[in-house]
């Protein structure tokens, strides 16, 4: 006679008291019918403004690597590169084409990547989804830099200096990122296995001539980026949602709630409030307020970008708050709206919880770090 197993059977009534310990609560502050529009008003916009234009990027990104790698430049990348490459992070040479891609896209741009066989086949089994928190450390790293150089006018500084602090304090992070991340990958897949494809020094080469290469090579890449930002949906929506419902407060304030999307209860600020000292020590932040900005980081650095010019109307924005939202907005880049996603696209999502873990502690070391250098320097 088969055991009863009483974990199993009072799982339904655990799992339905979390559910009510969390949207009771919300419901009771928006107002039920709020509360959901707001959900789906958030999850549609998510799906229209971040989704597809990840999924732009995606096919960008992804045609642009298959091509690197049809003509020879990632091969190249991965024998130059190597010697700096393999110390730092413990990944081949060709990894820094990862890091080129996200820095001039998004988190997602190095899933295309990974879904070329010419680029993957220079890594092991533990390496792949370490390629997952390298991206992530460096998404959207030229727009979020060029903007807040852009702000030099607006605030009457020179920000040149803490941009490249904030820069170096993201490299950092990304090293510690994938340094804790490799841990728990080598213990899951074993560190002694060969690269995914044996004969690394073999390139594939289409046949025909180089137009038709070049078109074939295109297209085939873009294809893997409409797959990938299919892939992605559920991530980003799902969890994206929930982030924004208790990071923001209602649009207006003086009306209430509307159901709007991204409206919300602001629970995570008030959190970050009670341990305003401890900011203060490890970011060098003046005001409460300035910790909106990592954690809105969290969900969406764009969303996060578009607090700066309220805090520079506030005046409570300095020169080390730029290299410190520099570091954790390139280290962070609203990971935890993609991570998922993204481990689910490298067939490890079982490994999802520990990516997340390893990149949490990097982005705070990486704004520590770029918060002393800016002192410092």
């Amino acid at each position: 006679m088969k055991k009863r197993n009483l974990g199993h059977e009072i799982e339904p009534y655990i799992f339905i008291g979390i559910l009510l310990l969390i949207f009771v609560p919300l419901a009771n502050i928006m107002g039920t019918a709020n509360l959901f529009k707001t959900l789906m008003n958030t999850a549609h916009n998510l799906l229209l403004n971040t989704v597809f234009f990840i999924m732009a990027v995606a096919v960008l990104t992804g045609a642009l690597g298959s091509l690197l790698s049809e003509f020879g430049v990632v091969n190249l990348l991965n024998k130059l590169l190597k010697p700096l490459m393999k110390p730092l992070y413990g990944l081949p040479g060709a990894a820094s084409l990862g890091i080129l891609t996200t820095f001039l896209s998004d988190n997602p741009a190095i899933i295309s990547l990974a879904k070329d066989n010419e680029f993957i086949k220079y890594f092991q089994k533990w390496q792949v989804p370490l390629l997952c928190n390298l991206g992530t450390s460096f998404g959207m790293g030229l727009i979020v830099s060029t903007y807040m150089m852009a702000q030099s006018g607006t605030m009457g500084l020179n920000l040149i200096k803490p941009v490249l602090i904030g820069l170096l304090g993201a490299v950092v992070g990304s090293i510690i990122s994938v340094k804790i991340f490799s841990i728990y990958t080598k213990r899951f897949y074993g560190s002694e296995e060969e690269t995914i494809q044996s004969n690394i020094n073999w390139r594939k080469v289409r046949q025909g001539t180089v137009g038709s290469r070049f078109l074939d090579a295109l297209l085939e890449g873009g294809k893997s980026g409409v797959n990938l930002g299919l892939d992605i949906i559920p991530g980003v929506l799902i969890i994206s949602s929930f982030v924004m419902l208790i990071t923001y407060g209602p649009k207006d304030p003086n009306i209430g709630y509307q159901g709007l999307a991204f409206e919300g209860v602001p629970f995570l600020p008030w959190l970050a409030s009670k341990v305003s000292g401890g900011l203060e020590f490890l970011f060098g932040f003046q005001s409460p307020k300035l910790i909106a900005f990592p954690l809105t980081a969290l969900g969406s650095t764009g969303a996060a970008l578009a607090l700066i010019p309220s805090f520079i109307n506030e005046g409570i924005l300095t020169a080390n708050d730029i290299a410190v939202f520099t570091s954790i907005g390139l280290t962070w880049s609203g990971y935890l709206s993609t991570h998922v996603a993204m481990m689910d696209s490298l067939a490890a999502r079982n490994l999802a919880s520990k990516a997340i873990f390893a990149h949490t502690i990097a982005g705070i070391i990486a704004a520590s770090v770029s918060h002393f250098l800016y002192i410092i320097i």
